[in-house]
């Protein structure tokens, strides 16, 4: 089988197309032949390797996938072959009080598909059956791939985190990202007003066209001063962050008393200055978040089906140009989620 491989921390240039033995499902496990696999920023990490972690290379890429059920292992009895499926793109111990509270993220044994073991980028892969969930009819194979991990980390962000309530103010960074326009749609859904950050005058109409109310253009105007004046300096109840080290400092000052700031990456630098005196004295919190839990992905996976969320897809591309879809996200000129079509 053809399959995207990463044998060596780089460039673009690492990103090779291999001929692999086709895998075959065990105890436990689905073979499932995908049809499509989602890119994600965290790709673009995997490859250049993060610092002070040790990935298992070589390793196949690709956290989101979907496609159609070839056969079954040794004691599977759903899903059946020739089902089609999403692919959860979590997995943990299941057995541990965080796995058993629905804190899967928490397990001490929590992994990634295409970050602690190889992921989707391939025509084929073998995964335990609960990582395959049914893909709703009148939904496509790419955008079954497409909502996975930015839907679960953006819901997971907003509810299972900062607990949003109807009525507030959310800031949402990047809002031409995946994890954006999920943030921007789920923030709409329950009642929020929504200020979308974005790099670019192209994406002003499609962040709106999500349901941001307003949209600020941070290369031409200090996003901070925009939430102020928008607010009437009161300032936002709920920051989604996930740029990290460019915007740190001024997300934390654009939050109202009692505001929330949730974080889920650090695209621009890892290190984020904090003056803890703005923290304690206003009441701020600082909410890390990974991902969710299988409970709040299945409850996602009924929201697109049913159309209430809607998967955003900048471009599909074939496998053999998976370097075009880091060049993409690396120079931040897409909107949405790049899929690719093994």
């Amino acid at each position: 089988m053809k399959a995207v491989v990463i044998r060596r921390h780089g460039g673009v240039e690492v990103l090779e197309i291999a001929d692999l033995p086709k895998p075959q499902a065990g105890p436990g496990q689905v073979l499932l032949k995908l049809k499509a696999a989602g890119m994600n920023h965290l790709d673009t990490w995997v490859r250049r390797g993060l610092p002070g972690i040790t990935l298992p290379l070589p390793m196949i890429p690709g956290s989101d996938g979907a496609g159609v059920v070839e056969e079954v292992g040794p004691g599977v009895r759903d899903p059946k072959p020739g089902d089609r499926v999403f692919v959860s793109p979590g997995y943990s111990c299941g057995r541990c009080i965080e796995c058993g509270s629905g804190r899967e993220p928490l397990c001490k044994d929590y992994g990634i598909f295409g970050e602690h073991g190889n992921g989707l980028q391939a025509e084929y892969a073998a995964l335990p059956a609960l990582n395959v969930m049914p893909l709703a009819d009148g939904l496509s194979f790419e955008e079954g791939a497409a909502f996975p991990l930015v839907f679960l980390t953006a819901w997971h962000m907003l509810i299972g985190r900062a607990r949003l309530r109807l009525g507030d103010d959310v800031l949402v960074h990047a809002g031409g990202s995946g994890v954006g326009t999920a943030a921007i749609q789920i923030a709409k859904l329950h009642g929020a007003r929504v200020i979308a950050t974005i790099g670019s005058h192209d994406k002003a109409a499609k962040v709106r066209g999500l349901g941001a109310d307003e949209v600020v253009n941070y290369r031409e105007v200090d996003f901070l001063e925009e939430v102020r004046r928008i607010t009437g300096k009161r300032g936002v109840d709920v920051v989604v962050e996930s740029v990290g080290e460019e915007t740190w400092d001024r997300s934390l000052k654009a939050l109202a008393r009692g505001g929330r700031l949730v974080t889920c990456g650090a695209t621009s630098g890892y290190e984020g200055r904090t003056d803890l005196r703005y923290v304690f004295s206003r009441g701020l919190s600082i909410l890390g978040s990974t991902m969710g839990g299988r409970a709040e992905l299945l409850r996602v996976a009924r929201l697109v089906g049913d159309r209430l969320l809607r998967p955003i897809i900048d471009r599909i591309l074939p496998l053999e140009q998976v370097a075009d879809g880091h060049r993409a996200m690396a120079g931040r000129s897409l909107f949405g989620k790049i899929v690719l079509a093994p």
